[in-house]
């Protein structure tokens, strides 16, 4: 029954930050989605290009999904695309400096709610391992 009650309060606090995240980035205007893209474009690894089928694959989203997403924020000025140097038919998104502005200012507050949920997320996932590793422990 513990189990439950870790995985049910992880799951909450998981969604109590979704939650406020969603609202703060409708509060600026843009879908969760948007704000997401965004995100998924700045923080890609080294190495790893803004490609739609990269963007689509980091948001878990089908390549057209993601072409009408990288559209709507083509239109609000937010990323602009560029076809590859390296091989023409790729589409390159770029953020663009309204783009990197509002999610410089949604990140930071995003940070400063992460401060505040860390201790909440944090106790949830120890629970979590915790059952994980007596339940290990009794399989043994």
């Amino acid at each position: 029954m513990e189990e439950y009650r870790s995985l049910a309060e992880f799951r909450y606090q998981i969604r109590w930050f979704l939650s406020f995240s969603e609202a703060k980035v409708r509060a600026a205007g843009m879908e969760p989605q948007q704000h997401q893209l965004l995100l998924a474009i700045k923080g890609l690894p080294d190495g790893v290009t803004a490609t739609i089928g990269e963007l689509a694959e980091r948001l878990q989203l089908k390549h057209h999904s993601t072409v009408e997403l990288v559209n709507r924020l083509e239109k609000l000025g937010h990323v602009a695309r560029a076809a590859s140097s390296q091989d023409r038919r790729q589409v390159i998104v770029h953020l663009t400096h309204s783009g990197a502005n509002v999610l410089r200012k949604l990140s930071l507050a995003h940070h400063q709610e992460l401060e505040i949920a860390e201790p909440r997320l944090a106790k949830a996932l120890r629970s979590i391992a915790r059952q994980h590793l007596s339940r290990r422990g009794d399989a043994s």
